[in-house]
C-alpha cells in the first residue's frame, strides 16, 4: 500500500533561489505562447497557504509542450519541480525543461487534500448547536419562521456548514462560514446586553444570516474559488435575495421586517467601496457590519503574527498597514 506523504513545501515559505519539487493544485492556466527559445506557458497554483505563479520554459517543439499543457486542467494536483524567483518584484516558480523542471498530473492517491483546503479547527457540530441555540433565542414569529426556513434544510445546513468564509482574507478553510457566523452572532448578542435598547430578535437573525450569499458564492475543489455566481452577483446580493425570496413565502410576514432582513445583508460590508450596495441604515444593521468587520479583522492580526517569519518586531500587511510583533 502506498503511503501518502505530505506535502513539505508551502506556497508561504517558498524564498527567493530554493529549489522547488512538490504539488500543488491549479487555480487556473494561461495557453502557450512563444518566447525567444521555444513555448512557454503559466500556471497559477496553490496550496493552503497561499497561492504563486509557475512558469514553464519548453523547447520549440509545439506538440510536447501542449501535450504537458493538455495534461491538466483547474483543480488538478500537479507536481512542480522548479526553482523560486522574482519577476518585478514577485515570487514565482520558474520551470526550466533544460534543466530537468518539469510539471505534470499526480493521483487523488499520490496527494493529502487537507495540504490545500484546510478545515476548521473547530468541531462543525458542535459549532452548529451552538448557532442553533442563538437560533432558538428568536422570539419574534416571523423571524423564526425565516431562520428555521434555512436550518431545518438539512442540505443547505450541510452547504453552511461546508462552507469557507472566503477565499484567502479570513476563515478560508472549510466549516470557515460557521465558525465566522458563530463568532458575528455571539459578539452581537454580548451587545444586546450592553445595548437594551438594540432589537436583540432583529440582530440575531442578522447575524445569523448575514453572509448566507456565500453558500453558493464559493466551490471547493482542492482550492478556493469563486462559483459563476459569485463571480457575477457576489454573496451579499445573492444573499439579499435568498432573503427576500424566503420572506415571500412566508405568509402574514410583514413588507418592513422584509426590507429591514434584506437591507442587513446589503449593509453588513459598510461602504460602496468594501462591496455593500448600502451603507447600514438602523442600529442593529450598524452592529452587524461592525462584527464581521471585528472578527475578520481580528483573525488577520492574529494569523499575521503568527505566520510573520522575521527577527524583525514590525511586518507589513498591505491590508492591514504595520503590525507590532513584539
Amino acid at each position: 500500500m502506498r503511503v501518502v506523504v505530505g506535502k513539505r513545501q508551502f506556497v508561504r515559505n517558498v524564498a527567493l533561489g530554493d529549489e522547488v519539487d512538490d504539488v500543488f493544485s491549479v487555480k487556473y492556466k494561461k495557453p502557450p505562447r512563444r518566447y525567444a527559445n521555444g513555448l512557454m506557458f503559466e500556471v497559477r497554483v496553490a496550496d493552503r497557504t497561499g497561492e504563486i505563479t509557475a512558469k514553464f520554459w519548453g523547447p520549440a517543439d509545439e506538440a510536447s509542450v501542449r501535450k504537458i499543457y493538455d495534461a491538466f486542467k483547474a483543480g488538478d494536483v500537479i507536481r512542480v519541480k522548479g526553482q523560486a524567483a522574482t519577476y518585478r518584484d514577485v515570487m514565482e516558480i520558474s520551470v526550466n525543461a533544460e534543466s530537468g523542471g518539469l510539471v505534470k498530473p499526480v493521483l487523488a492517491a499520490e496527494y493529502r487534500y487537507d495540504d490545500f483546503v484546510g478545515s476548521s479547527e473547530k468541531d462543525p457540530d458542535q459549532m452548529m448547536t451552538q448557532l442553533n441555540s442563538y437560533v432558538k433565542k428568536v422570539e419574534n414569529p416571523h423571524l423564526q419562521r425565516l431562520l428555521s426556513s434555512f436550518f431545518s434544510d438539512e442540505e443547505f445546513v450541510d452547504k453552511f456548514k461546508r462552507a469557507p468564509a472566503s477565499i484567502s482574507i479570513h476563515a478560508n478553510w472549510i466549516g470557515g462560514l460557521l465558525e465566522h457566523t458563530l463568532n458575528v452572532t455571539s459578539i452581537c448578542d454580548f451587545l444586546t446586553k450592553r445595548y437594551p435598547k438594540l432589537d436583540r430578535d432583529l440582530l440575531l437573525s442578522g447575524a445569523v444570516l448575514h453572509d448566507i450569499g456565500k453558500v453558493i458564492e464559493y466551490s471547493v475543489t482542492t482550492n478556493i474559488d469563486e462559483s459563476t455566481d459569485g463571480m457575477l452577483r457576489g454573496h451579499i446580493v445573492a444573499g439579499a435575495e435568498m432573503i427576500t425570496k424566503t420572506c415571500e413565502k412566508i405568509p402574514d410576514f410583514p413588507e418592513n421586517l422584509k426590507l429591514k432582513m434584506a437591507h442587513m445583508i446589503l449593509s453588513h460590508h459598510g461602504k460602496p467601496e468594501q462591496g455593500s450596495p448600502k451603507r447600514p441604515q438602523f442600529p442593529e444593521a450598524a452592529v452587524v457590519n461592525l462584527a464581521d468587520d471585528m472578527d475578520a479583522q481580528i483573525e488577520q492580526y492574529i494569523r499575521a503574527k503568527e505566520e510573520a517569519q522575521t527577527e524583525d518586531h514590525w511586518i507589513y500587511n498591505k491590508r492591514l498597514g504595520l503590525i507590532y510583533l513584539g
